[in-house]
């Protein structure tokens, strides 16, 4: 048998009739005739479907067409044929091109042609006939029949070539193999056409190397039901499905079909869920630190790698064999050139190389395929468990550790440093595998080269120890990157908190600044970070050619003879040597970054928890006593001297009310604090009996529905459900709301009022049904009649039979209490019932008194009002109510718009990443100047590595005894000047990249952060911060350190590509042709797999932002979650949300991998093809060394083809962040701030008369109007009180006013001006306003009164005093300098207050409004305020919304509001004096439930 042999021998001698039927020429005739016919047929069909859909059929036809039985597998088996008819005919053309033509040579090729032509004809025809699913089970009967002889004449001519074979008559081998491979694939299509795959039976080849499609209907599923609800085919796939990752084929098939939504990706495996892994590893670390002396570093990576060492050494067996046969093609390169040039050791070496460099590529790609996928498995899951120890660690903090560690912070050890942890799986076997590699590499050199293997190993060892400082460079800069990226992040989430405070302010791009400023520092660490690691870069791409030089020049020196077959042996080596030098920088740095953030999650798990002995607990109903404290002494700081509770004393039994008061700063929240376990217990005892429930003074709602936030947990229970909606008067709320009870309330319950969050505050906590309820303050957030019924209602109601603790600030809920204690300093300085103390001692007697004061004032309006006259009843009033009811009614016509939810689901962009975005990425630094150098560079840098590989393997001899073309000293300075070429170009290459990335990522950063700053209040309102903070967090960083390399690594791929291509086909150029039908697949590949990878990552993206979310709700929930005993349901949550975010990353994953694998086959194919030419090419045609040479780049054809589609991929999916970054960089901003021709005068307002027209106003396009037509005037220098029920537009109104809110209609003039006309900061920074939530930021007193620095020390110890805070701040060591920690926490919540009280006498402004300015202080207190505001504000207009009508009744006017329209509106005396006015009924009330 001869390879592509001559068919002389196939004449026979034998003179029978029948010869031509054993003869090729009639068999390869005979068979195109066959193929012709059959794409006849094939363009008939074709043609009379086009007809069909022409007229209309053909659309209903293919609706009612359904999944074939063994579609996909007929349409690979189809598919494979055609190709191998490709690869047969460009053999048989290459080969016999060379030797002359014959007549059986022609219709041999023509049948190759021909039968390639036919097979994927009915390729593209089962595609269209059968992707689609309908009804019919068979394939039609004429393809059948077909098939069945297909099958017929592929034996007939297998058994041809036996008989003539056994005739020892000799056949090309292309003949025998091409007769085998019909026989193979004409028996498989017979059975897949014969015998119809029965319905639900399951198939080794059920999910074949395509894809694995299992949909059923017009609407892709992934199975009958939706993917969210099956756990990944992955848990239960066979071997070969695993191997080939065709598990994953559904799901990418579903993705090209249809936008991938959550609910289509399919659960985790067990072991892979957080639910799963979790407690393993829990139960790992409790192990590891068994002597119970705090988790250390150490402990830390214990236990992760005890929780997942099975994969991890599975993983390590991979990598070594990944090693070994990555060496096999180095090794074998001197003997494959020696056999081209002649030297062969026997029969067939030829074909036994390319078997073995075949199966060498086969096992390194399917190793490497498997460990990558095992790594990021791992990794995932490392990740997750890290996340959920960091997340319940953040509900068991202390006081003293939560001071030290913010909420950016910890949210920081989740998004950066447990990403980072998982990150790292990528790079754990890197340090041994390096090892490995260079001890393969000397033995390689060793066996070429001899001695210079020395020099090569010493040269090797240089590069690594030239790493070292860089590396401690490197851990340096990142870790002061992260603690200012800390910092950053700090003060975002603090500034989004609080941004509607700053907008009311007009101090938002004061607090942008500072952000800015902190980025600045972040990114001078980062650049020289960048810089460092340009140096690394450069170090190590010159790496290889600095080996190469020390090895060659070594071997020059020592006289050992220079043979192209061993220099190319030698180069592969260094090529591949150059991978793990190159990722050892990348690798000493994750692990440095790894410590670096291992170290910051230990630490934080060592933080000091709550005292668990600070409170015992007795069984339920094991004591009459519900509370007991003896001699209790509690402490917020136990390094502080004064504790905060001092000698506390307390007995309560079940069934007791005990009402709570003090003054500001009493310790009256301590008190409640101490109950629950939350304040450090320096001495004493503490027992409580029962279960709890909290209601905090500043309400925390999650964001979520009203319903889940009020079940807090529980199972619905009709009947309470709604007796507890009715005690807390939240029914007529939740009428109004669009949505009722299913309304999403956005982030911190920003969509309702005060009032509504308290309420719906104690309706959780009525709703637990508790024994013990702990109530700080509730009724200081709602209006005096919600007060009085949910104190009736829930109090003396619901609650009647509970043990009930509250703190109240109104006197008139104290008589009502069994016990009432009386706070002063931190101690009890009163108890008893009503009567009995107020005789007793002063401190009740004074509160008691400022009620009373506050009372008298009145009745002295009450009595005005009823000895004025009646003679002006029809004034003011009369037309005001009119004005307000012909409102409504207008207002009723404007309301019906459409109705939506205000927190919409996060918007993420659905199909292809648009040009677009890639061009904006590009051109945002100098106008994308520096991409042409980068590009350049690159090519250069290609040019002459290529140059010098070529240069050393054609100046060298072939063998020892041939005479080199020139002389060793030549040899080497030529590839000494190549090679610094090719540094320089490398080092340019990194510089130019880097600056590039930096200032692109600097650019975007500032545009994103003025575009949110600059953000209408609504977007906040509607935008859960987690979003913003993933943008600002992750997405930023993937642009400072990811993007740039990856859209670098992809241009660099692509370039080095096309160098191997354009090397392989210079060794003979037919090789070029294969690389047309691979490369085409690879493309199909890549776009097939795209949409669903695409989907995917973003998928990921919109899946973290609820992690976050979700964490920082519960770190400044905590307190509250712990009260309720909820921390277990909420770790129950968390894990939850992780399994949702972990799904996508592990599926995209996967994808990556399948989509990896095939390309690898693919180059394989590739690879072996190409040796299996240069091996079929008769010697002498083609120069040995520069065959050498094409194999040497072939070897990392397979690596670098997936490289190319990976980074694609890869760039794809992270320049999602910039996409992400780009959809807030374009939200429509709020008015301009300025408007420099419209400026109002310096002097204005001048009078403060603020008059209102025809308002109507909604929050947001698709929501309801809150506002509807309100008419009215504010007089110029008087004081009007804005009441009404909870809910009712005051609130709005107020922000209408400062324009946080534009009106839909109507509009505000004050003094001549209308508000809509000028800048932004023209009118806010004019007005002033003490806010219902009083804010305080991280800083010190100065920043928080003084934050635009416009005053001096003078005027603000002024305001201080004023406000009564003077003394307070002087007794603080720091003075004005004093720290104010996150959110104001060490100051109380009525200081906060009067912190708010000192910024508007700083600020001194014509118009100031009070919303619920008094609610969270105490009535003496509240007197003070309101005494400082007549004094200091006596010629300014003062608009005060207030719940206590003791605070609006001296107002000069008081406008009362209803469902946003007015319903009176006049002075308190007119408004008084008809009893059946809404205001007098509300005043008779207050009175009636004070007395």
């Amino acid at each position: 048998m001869e390879l592509f042999g001559s068919e002389s021998a196939l004449l026979m001698s034998s003179d029978t009739g029948f010869d031509f039927l054993l003869k090729p020429i009639f068999l390869h005739g005979f068979s195109a005739s066959l193929h012709v016919a059959l794409l006849l047929v094939l363009l008939a069909l074709w043609l009379v479907n086009r007809v069909k859909e022409a007229g209309g059929e053909g659309s209903k036809e293919r609706l009612r067409q359904s999944k074939v039985s063994w579609y996909k597998q007929s349409l690979a088996l189809c598919f494979v044929v055609s190709a191998f008819n490709i690869v047969l005919c460009l053999l048989s053309y290459f080969y016999w091109s060379g030797s002359g033509w014959s007549e059986d040579k022609l219709v041999t090729l023509s049948d190759y042609v021909l039968k390639a032509l036919a097979w994927g004809g009915t390729c593209v025809h089962l595609h269209c006939q059968f992707s689609n699913y309908g009804e019919q089970k068979r394939f039609p009967f004429l393809l059948r029949i077909w098939w069945g002889f297909y099958f017929s004449i592929s034996c007939y001519s297998l058994v041809i070539d036996i008989v003539l074979l056994k005739k020892h008559v000799s056949i090309p081998i292309q003949y025998l193999v091409s007769d085998v491979f019909s026989v193979i694939t004409g028996f498989s299509l017979c059975i897949v056409a014969f015998f119809p795959l029965k319905e639900g039976e399951d198939t080794l080849l059920a999910e074949p190397l395509l894809n694995g499609d299992s949909s059923v209907g017009n609407d892709v599923e992934l199975s009958e039901k939706k993917g969210g609800d099956t756990v990944t085919p992955y848990s239960n796939a066979g071997v070969f499905s695993l191997l080939t990752f065709s598990w994953m084929g559904p799901l990418i098939a579903a993705g090209n079909k249809k936008t991938l939504d959550l609910e289509d990706v399919p659960q985790l495996d067990n072991s892979d869920s957080v639910i799963g892994a979790f407690p393993k590893f829990r139960n790992r670390l409790e192990a590891a630190d068994s002597e119970g002396t705090g988790v250390t570093t150490l402990k830390l990576v214990k236990g992760l790698f005890f929780s997942a060492w099975k994969e991890i050494l599975l993983t390590g067996l991979l990598v070594l064999m990944n090693t070994v046969a990555s060496y096999a093609g180095p090794y074998l390169i001197d003997t494959f050139v020696q056999y081209l040039n002649g030297q062969r050791e026997f029969e067939n070496e030829g074909y036994l190389l390319v078997t073995a460099f075949f199966v060498a590529k086969l096992v390194e790609c399917l190793s490497q395929r498997w460990c990558f996928f095992k790594l990021q498995q791992v990794g995932i899951r490392l990740k997750a468990v890290l996340i959920a120890m960091i997340y319940n660690k953040s509900l068991t903090l202390s006081c003293q550790s939560k001071q030290s560690q913010t909420s950016g912070e910890i949210i920081n050890y989740m998004t950066v440093d447990a990403e980072r942890v998982g990150d790292f799986t990528w790079y754990m076997h890197d340090p041994w595998m390096v090892v490995l590699q260079v001890t393969l590499a000397l033995l390689i050199l060793y066996k070429n080269l001899g001695l210079a293997a020395i020099a090569a190993f010493a040269a090797t060892i240089l590069v690594m120890l030239a790493n070292i400082p860089l590396g401690k460079l490197q851990e340096n800069f990142q870790e002061k990157l992260m603690k200012s990226k800390d910092k950053r992040m700090k003060a975002t989430s603090e500034v989004l908190r609080n941004m509607r405070i700053l907008k009311l302010q007009g101090w938002e791009m004061k607090f942008l600044s500072k952000i800015i400023g902190l980025r600045n520092v972040e990114e001078g660490w980062l650049k020289r970070f960048i810089y460092t690691n340009a140096v690394t870069s450069f170090l190590f791409w010159v790496a290889p050619t600095f080996v190469s030089m020390a090895t060659f020049g070594t071997c020059i020196f020592l006289g050992i003879p220079l043979e192209s077959g061993k220099i190319l042996s030698a180069l592969a080596t260094f090529r591949i040597l150059q991978q793990p030098i190159y990722n050892l920088p990348d690798t000493i740095s994750m692990m440095v970054q790894t410590k670096v953030s291992l170290d910051r999650i230990a630490s934080f798990l060592r933080l000091e928890d709550l005292q668990p002995d600070v409170m015992e607990k007795l069984p339920r109903g094991s004591s009459d006593t519900a509370i007991e404290i003896v001699d209790g002494n509690f402490s917020w700081g136990l390094s502080s001297s004064a504790p905060t509770l001092r000698d506390i004393n307390l007995k309560v039994l079940h069934g007791m009310r005990v009402a709570v008061c003090g003054t500001v700063g009493s310790g009256k929240s301590s008190l409640l604090s101490s109950i629950l376990g939350e304040l450090p217990k320096i001495s004493g005892t503490l027992k409580l009996c029962g279960t709890k429930a909290y209601v905090p003074q500043s309400p925390w709602i999650q964001s979520g529905k009203i319903e889940e936030n009020i079940l807090f947990g529980k199972e619905m229970e009709r009947e309470r459900y709604e007796t507890v909606l009715e005690a807390c008067t939240l029914k007529k709320d939740l009428e109004i709301l669009s949505f009722g009870d299913q309304t999403v309330i956005g982030e911190r319950g920003i969509n309702l009022s005060g009032g509504q969050k308290q309420r719906i505050q104690i309706a959780r906590a009525l709703y637990q049904d508790a024994d013990i309820y702990l109530f700080d303050d509730p009724f200081s957030a709602v209006d005096a009649h919600t007060g009085s019924h949910l104190f009736k209602e829930v109090l003396l109601g619901i609650l009647s039979s509970k043990t009930v603790i509250y703190v109240t600030h109104q006197v008139e809920f104290l008589p009502a209490a069994d016990l009432i204690l009386v706070m002063k300093n931190g101690r009890i300085t009163q108890a008893g019932k009503y009567n009995d103390i107020l005789d007793s001692g002063a401190d009740f007697r004074e509160l008691v008194g400022a009620h009373n004061k506050a009372l008298s004032a009145l009745d002295s309006v009450e009595a005005g009002s009823s000895s004025e006259k009646c003679g002006n009843e029809a004034d003011g009033a009369g037309e005001m109510q009119k004005e307000g009811k012909e409102g409504n009614e207008s207002g009723k016509v404007d309301d019906a718009g459409p109705k939506g939810q205000l927190v919409e689901e996060e918007e993420r962009e659905k199909g292809k990443v648009g040009f677009s975005v890639y061009w904006k990425y590009i051109t945002t630094a100098y106008g994308g100047a520096l991409v042409p150098f980068v590009v350049l560079s690159q090519i250069l840098f290609q040019i002459f590595q290529i140059g010098s590989n070529y240069w050393m393997a054609w100046a060298s001899p072939v063998s020892a005894d041939a005479k080199p073309p020139v002389g060793n000293s030549t040899l080497l300075l030529v590839y000494l000047a190549l090679a610094i070429a090719s540094a320089f170009c490398v080092f340019s290459r990194s510089i130019f990249l880097r600056v590039a990335g930096y200032k692109t990522a600097t650019l975007l950063f500032q545009k994103m952060h003025l575009c949110i700053f600059r953000a209408p209040m609504l977007f906040f309102d509607s935008t859960p911060s987690g979003r913003i903070l993933n943008r600002a967090s992750t997405d930023q960083s993937a642009a400072d350190l990811n993007i740039p390399f990856q859209v670098g690594a992809f241009v660099f791929a692509v370039i080095q590509l096309l160098g191997i291509i354009a090397v392989m086909s210079q060794a003979a150029w037919q090789i070029f042709l294969i690389f047309i039908p691979v490369i085409s697949t690879c493309i199909w590949y890549q776009q097939y797999y795209i949409s669903s990878a695409r989907e995917l990552a973003r998928l990921v993206g919109v899946c973290k932002a609820p992690v976050i979310q979700n964490f920082s709700e519960t770190i400044s929930g905590a307190t509250t979650i712990r009260s309720f005993d909820q921390e277990s349901r909420f770790q129950q949550q968390n894990m939850i949300l992780m399994d949702a975010y972990n799904r996508p990353s592990f599926h995209v994953n996967s994808a990556m991998e399948w989509l990896c694998f095939r390309l690898d086959m693919l180059s394989s194919i590739t690879f072996a093809f190409s040796l299996f030419f240069l091996i079929s090419i008769p010697e002498g045609i083609i120069d040995p060394a520069i065959a050498g040479l094409a194999v040497t780049y072939g070897l990392n054809l397979n690596m670098l083809q997936a490289w190319v589609v990976w980074t694609v991929c890869s760039m794809e999916n992270k320049i999602i962040s910039v996409e992400r970054i780009l959809q807030y960089s374009s939200i429509p901003s709020e008015p301009a701030l300025v408007i420099e021709t419209n400026c109002p005068d310096q002097s204005w307002p001048f009078r403060g008369e603020v008059h209102i027209n025809d308002l109507q106003v909604r929050y947001a396009p698709h929501m309801p109007l809150v506002l509807r037509g309100l008419t009215c005037t504010f007089p110029g220098g008087l004081k009007t009180g804005i009441v009404g029920r909870t809910g009712s537009g005051k609130t709005t109104l107020i922000q209408t006013l400062f324009r946080i809110v534009d009106p839909a209609a109507g509009q505000i003039i004050i003094d001549g001006v209308n508000i809509s006309s000028i800048g932004l900061h023209d009118l806010r920074l004019r007005l002033s306003i003490i806010p219902q939530d009083p804010t305080m930021f991280e800083g010190t007193v100065r920043s928080n009164l003084d934050p635009l620095e416009e005053y001096t020390d003078e005027q603000i110890w002024e305001a201080l005093d004023k406000c009564q805070l003077g003394d307070e701040v002087r007794n603080k060591e720091g003075k004005l300098e004093s720290s104010v920690s996150e959110n104001g926490e060490n100051w109380s919540m009525g200081q906060r207050q009067l912190v708010c009280l000192g910024r508007v006498l700083l600020k001194k402004s014509k118009i100031l409004v009070l919303d619920e300015a008094t609610a969270s202080v105490d009535t003496a207190t509240d007197n003070l305020i309101q005494t400082t505001l007549k004094v200091h504000f006596s010629e300014c207009t003062v608009l005060t919304i207030a719940h206590r009508i003791t605070s609006v009744i001296d107002s000069d006017m008081v406008l009362l509001l209803s469902q946003g329209v007015i319903e009176e509106f006049d002075s308190p005396a007119r408004l008084l004096e008809n009893k059946s006015s809404s205001f007098a009924q509300l005043v008779a009330e207050y009175s009636m439930r004070s007395k």
